[in-house]
């Protein structure tokens, strides 16, 4: 067993990594802002930055990154209740680090300007890249946070898909950004708004509790459908040779 300290470290220093990749290619790429394109490169590097720091960290702490995906484990009885607060504080803790790492490096770049700049916070209405109202916003980050939930709890179930199991959780991440980057600029992720807005301050503040309401609430249906149908299966099927009992 890995002990809980080294775990903790391993989901901030993850999400960190994540943050810092996936909000820099939007914030880092001066073509980008000025020009308005780059929904799939911006979704790529989410991807391929889960992807990788899966392979890194997943053996040691699950490679959760995202706090949605903690409470849906914990919910599918994946993951233990008493360390759901901590696993918590750890990503939003190496969200806010990568956040401050990457105002630092944006601010050499001549002319930037924090309090002017978006700084790919999450946001509806006039701040979602294509205006997308509330209601919009809410039903894309409920379903798309349940849908990648659901897939993360389907890949560490499989014991066949654990090998690959970080491209897997790595590509579904990339589809949900190119989905949800036009709306509200992609979070699914409440470690993840939660960096950027601090710095961001006010509007992004004061719409900082979708982006942790949606996708919590996304993670806790994938986790009570994970478990039904987990127990659906045990019920139904003889018990396999290695013990796991894989969902359709």
């Amino acid at each position: 067993m890995v002990s809980l300290g080294k775990r903790l470290l391993a989901e901030g220093v993850g999400t960190a990594w994540l943050v810092f990749v996936g909000c820099g290619s939007i914030v880092l790429n001066t073509n980008m802002v000025q020009q308005g394109y780059g929904v799939l490169e911006v979704s790529l590097a989410f991807g391929l930055a889960l992807a990788t720091g899966g392979f890194v960290f997943g053996g040691i702490s699950g490679g959760h990154f995202n706090p949605a995906v903690t409470v849906g484990f914990a919910v599918a009885h994946r993951f233990p209740v008493r360390d759901l607060v901590p696993y918590i504080a750890a990503q939003i803790l190496g969200a806010i680090v990568a956040a401050a790492l990457l105002a630092y490096v944006a601010s050499g770049r001549p002319g930037f300007e924090l309090a002017a700049s978006e700084f790919a916070a999450n946001g509806f209405g006039e701040h979602s890249p294509a205006d997308y109202q509330l209601h919009a916003a809410l039903a894309v980050e409920v379903v798309l946070s349940f849908v990648f939930v659901m897939a993360s709890l389907t890949a560490a179930s499989r014991r066949r898909l654990r090998p690959i199991a970080p491209l897997f959780i790595g590509a579904c991440l990339m589809l949900v950004y190119i989905v949800s980057i036009p709306v509200t600029n992609g979070s699914i992720n409440p470690a993840r708004s939660t960096g950027q807005a601090l710095f961001v301050g006010d509007w992004a503040l004061d719409q900082l509790w979708l982006f942790w309401a949606a996708p919590m609430l996304g993670g806790v249906l994938a986790g009570v459908l994970f478990s039904v149908l987990r127990r659906k299966c045990r019920r139904r099927r003889p018990a396999p040779a290695n013990g796991q009992c894989e969902v359709a």
